[in-house]
């Protein structure tokens, strides 16, 4: 009998995604699943529904206890970096340095990969933490399962500059991932996609255009910039996708 082989199973699969992108005390997948963990990222939308239930039911704890939306959408916003470990901050901080603050790929590359932070990083956190707290404060209120379709969708777009991009570097995250085919990559939009329309309904079909507008033009940047894609660029690619899917949550169902 022919032994099944675990990096084929959609169960491993999830759970190998899973302990990539969340800090949570998961089962430790077989390693041929981390061998070829490319094939995972179908399922990161999937942990970015679970990320936003968690950072949503915090939100709205915190809510019923303070009654102030924005101290609660801070908290369920920090509730959410805890269980990523802040990875896609950090992804954002350093791209911004890099990006902008280098003049050659190679300086850029090396900026990026410095573990110190620069003005550029910590404007673009500041920024960036900032708006999609003012953002998810009114929607806890008014719709609090579109915070949810904006985790799950914006983590759907980062396997499209995985696939889009050849790696910039030799080393790091997204190389040790590999790069997904083409199929796998459209499989985690479409997922993504059909769970912010189910959680929001039209106006998720709306935010996924807009999110993969944004996402074209990170693969614009990122190529121009430092010639592929690292760990770095898929992380912000979370973040700046994101912030796109809440504005267009926060003008569909607000009055902000």
């Amino acid at each position: 009998m022919q032994k099944s082989d675990p990096s084929r199973s959609v169960f491993w699969q999830a759970i190998a995604a899973g302990a990539l992108l969340t800090r949570l005390p998961l089962p430790h997948a077989p390693d041929d699943v981390f061998r070829h963990q490319a094939r995972t990222v179908w399922a990161y939308p999937v942990w970015g529904v679970v990320l936003g239930f968690f950072g949503v039911a915090i939100a709205l704890a915190a809510l019923w206890l303070t009654g102030l939306p924005l101290v609660a959408a801070i908290a369920g916003l920090g509730a959410a970096m805890m269980m990523t470990g802040a990875m896609h901050e950090d992804g954002l901080a350093d791209s911004f340095d890099g990006l902008w603050g280098g003049y050659t790929p190679e300086r850029r590359l090396e900026i990026m990969k410095d573990s110190h932070i620069g003005t550029y990083g910590v404007l673009a956190l500041v920024f960036s933490s900032g708006a999609r707290a003012v953002m998810i404060a009114p929607l806890l209120v008014t719709a609090p399962m579109a915070v949810i379709a904006a985790m799950s969708l914006s983590r759907a777009m980062m396997p499209v500059v995985m696939a889009a991009l050849p790696h910039a570097r030799r080393t790091g995250l997204s190389h040790s991932v590999g790069q997904p085919v083409v199929f796998t990559a459209m499989l985690s939009v479409v997922l993504g996609g059909c769970i912010s329309v189910v959680l929001t309904g039209w106006v998720g079909f709306a935010a996924t255009l807009l999110a993969g507008l944004a996402t074209y033009v990170v693969i614009g940047v990122a190529r121009a910039k430092i010639g592929g894609q690292t760990g770095d660029i898929v992380g912000a690619t979370q973040i700046i996708t994101e912030l796109v899917i809440l504005g267009v949550m926060v003008s569909a169902f607000t009055s902000l």
